[in-house]
């Protein structure tokens, strides 16, 4: 097993720019991290140089960029959004390539009012099966996420439901997309994330370690003090087998304190599981 974190309490300091992506990959050397996970969104600007800047400060701290986090909306009712959407998500592919990421965190898109159930299911598949190929074309991994909101969208994710997310997932068997499997996603709408790793075990590729106050609500809270399971998670992966990423979603606005609690509550469970 291997450690990251996608900082999320930290996502609105590097939005706004008043920390960088050096200063979390400085943090995540610190954290004594294996890797670290990185959104998009931190990329307004893809200047080769400061590209350049980043991996060499990982390499230096022998941290790997594990995940690039994207939000792809392939639900988007509009068919130009969607090609849009298809374009964004390519350079997505190749901005991690020049990171050295090896996996793509990818979603099916909002779930936009007045959508049609099957429709809505076509345009994903197709969405996928077209960046598919170029993410092998580029040596990345796709990972479709059980996902709740994506820090800029207005909707909750279309395939938020267990019936949903497996519907889409279905049409890929075979294939190189996985799955990145949330420990708490799934409780958001009050259904259980173990009943759903169980279905999908062979796929994941890689974990992110959340957690929330309570069922059927939406609270982040200090990783391993919330409603998730993530014992019993990261024993059922532990004894199934997996020897892949564990991605801390670190949300609780805690600080640094926040962030070393987390890592020490996930390495020992997982030792002591």
């Amino acid at each position: 097993m291997k450690l990251s974190c996608l900082p999320v309490s930290l996502y609105e300091d590097i939005f706004s720019g008043e920390r960088s992506v050096l200063d979390w990959v400085r943090l995540g050397g610190d954290l004594g991290l294996d890797g670290i996970d990185v959104s998009v969104k931190f990329f307004p600007s893809r200047e080769k140089q400061m590209l350049k800047e980043i991996c060499k400060e990982a390499e230096q701290l022998n941290l790997d960029l594990c995940t690039l986090v994207c939000y792809p909306d392939f639900t988007h009712p509009d068919i130009i959004e969607r090609e849009r959407e298809i374009n964004q998500i390519t350079s997505d592919i190749q901005l991690a390539a020049t990171l050295g990421a090896k996996f793509i965190r990818v979603t099916a898109g909002q779930n936009h009012p007045g959508l049609e159930h099957e429709q809505a299911i076509c345009w994903v598949v197709e969405g996928f099966n077209r960046i598919l190929d170029v993410a092998e074309k580029f040596g990345v991994i796709l990972t479709y996420e059980n996902h709740t909101k994506g820090a800029p969208w207005k909707y909750w994710d279309f395939s938020q439901p267990k019936d949903v997310f497996l519907e889409i997932l279905g049409n890929f068997t075979n294939t190189s997309l996985r799955v990145c499997f949330d420990t708490a996603n799934s409780l958001v709408l009050g259904e259980d994330p173990i009943e759903l790793l169980k279905i999908v075990k062979n796929e994941v590729a890689t974990v992110h370690v959340f957690d929330i106050r309570a069922a059927n609500s939406f609270e982040p809270v200090l990783v391993g003090t919330g409603a998730s399971p993530i014992r019993e998670i990261l024993s059922f992966l532990k004894y199934s087998g997996f020897d892949g990423w564990l991605s801390i979603e670190e949300a609780s606005q805690m600080g640094y304190d926040g962030f070393a609690r987390a890592i020490s509550f996930v390495r020992d469970t997982w030792e002591k599981v």
